[in-house]
């Protein structure tokens, strides 16, 4: 029976949902190579990019990156408050601490960022997302106790360019990865009242901003703004505002890996101005010279060109959109009959969805795990069980029966047939026809190196 199934799955064309990359057809390979050249056959440009760069990071790119935040966020453009980075995963080694610092992750959470934390060695919590985003109450009662604990203390040794927080706060309120949900802007507003309130550093993951659409079939593409105010913004401006010689309770992450390539590595973070230079202090930049040096020579050269933005509008957001109708069309033909449910954040009278994901709740009798195991094994389809998304070490927050869909990566033609074959296994396993594999889950975990 198992080499029967084995064989029959093989026949099926292999589809990943769980894959978070964009399909190669959506890469500004053109562009990038248009930047390059300019780029390279100017000395001017080629011979720094090609040597150590500042510690900030290259500065005609925290110029442009400054400038553009500031017409999609609002704001005046600051430079100052940009610092060139190499992804968006670094902040933590500067401002923390591993006996003093304590890390709370909003969960579904990114669940890279557990072993990023962990190899800091800062201790990790879990906190859900409620129904704005965080639970709020939950994360103050556990912030308040934490603050109990007297026997805290640090071994970092003090440093002018730095402070060391008492709490992280780590969360994706745009377009959550996984839930694909975006936090509202009272809870961002009393998000960062906590933060202060408690000294602790708010770190966002913005990857997934640029990348939103109107649900309704007669809207637009595009959008030119935000959807809504970042929370270093909200820091930033809120009363009373902060002093110019303030580090901040809030800082966000940006990265070109969903914008223009992953490949690139190219990303920036955006805090205060003093937050900023202690961030670029870091150790392993200070030794290896400004993050991405070469690279954001080039960036620089697609967002003064318009590259980026162009590529955004007429290529990412009309193929996300397109790619997503098709998932929630299938989710809703093969799906919801088999009892699967999925939720819509709506914002005023328009609902706008963006990212990457689709967060789905199986029937409250089924085993996620199970789903996810039978998928591989009978249909030749990887999707992403809810246990990923759960914080490591904390069993407070679980997500036994939820599945992350990602329609990025795949044709979009296949999107349907991977939402049918789904579909049918839901169904199977509710009738009991699931197959019992003692090595369950391990395909999935064997994909986790492909799962950014």
């Amino acid at each position: 029976m198992g080499d029967f199934i084995d064989a029959h799955s093989r026949d099926k064309k292999p589809l990943n949902l769980l894959r978070g990359w964009p399909h190669p057809s959506l890469l500004p390979t053109p562009a990038i190579a248009s930047a390059a050249q300019t780029v390279l056959s100017d000395p001017a440009i080629s011979i720094p990019g090609l040597l150590y760069g500042p510690d900030p990071g290259y500065q005609p790119l925290r110029e442009e990156i400054a400038r553009w935040l500031s017409g999609f966020y609002g704001g005046q453009a600051d430079a100052e408050r940009i610092c060139v980075t190499g992804g968006a995963s670094r902040t933590w080694r500067v401002f923390s601490d591993p006996l003093f610092t304590r890390v709370w992750m909003v969960a579904p959470s990114y669940f890279l960022a557990c072993r990023i934390f962990d190899d800091a060695g800062l201790v990790t919590g879990a906190v859900g997302e409620g129904d704005e985003g965080v639970d709020l109450e939950g994360l103050e009662a556990s912030l308040r106790d934490a603050e109990r604990d007297e026997g805290v203390r640090k071994i970092k040794l003090a440093k002018p360019w730095s402070k060391i927080y008492r709490h992280i706060i780590y969360c994706v309120p745009t377009f959550s990865n996984p839930s694909g949900k975006t936090m509202s802007l009272s809870c961002r507003q009393k998000l960062v009242r906590l933060a202060r309130k408690y000294d602790a550093l708010i770190i966002t993951d913005d990857v997934y901003d640029f990348l939103l659409w109107p649900t309704s079939k007669s809207s637009s593409t595009s959008s030119a703004t935000a959807l809504m105010p970042r929370l270093v913004d909200i820091d930033r401006t809120m009363e009373p505002v902060p002093s110019s010689h303030s580090f901040g309770n809030a800082m966000s992450n940006g990265s070109f890996s969903k914008i223009a390539g992953p490949g690139l590595r190219t990303g920036w973070a955006d805090a205060t101005p003093i937050f900023t230079y202690g961030l670029s202090q870091c150790g392993s930049s200070r030794s290896g010279g400004a993050p991405s040096q070469s690279t954001a020579t080039m960036v620089c050269e697609l967002l003064k060109s318009g590259a980026v933005g162009k590529h955004i509008s007429q290529v990412l957001i009309p193929a996300y959109r397109k790619r997503y109708e098709i998932m929630m069309a299938a989710i809703q033909q093969f799906l919801l009959p088999v009892g699967v449910t999925v939720g819509e954040v709506s914002f005023g009278e328009q609902e706008i969805f963006g990212g990457f994901f689709i967060w789905i709740e199986l029937p409250k009798s089924m085993s996620a795990e199970e789903v996810c195991s039978t998928a591989k094994e009978r249909e030749n389809l990887i999707v992403a069980p809810g246990r990923l998304f759960e914080v490591s070490g904390d069993a407070s927050v679980r997500f036994e029966t939820s599945l992350r869909l990602c329609f990025a990566w795949e044709e979009a033609e296949d999107l349907e047939d991977g939402i049918r074959r789904l579909g049918k296994v839901i169904r199977d396993v509710g009738e009991g026809k699931s197959i019992a594999s003692r090595h369950a889950g391990k395909e999935i975990k064997n994909d986790l190196g492909e799962f950014r």
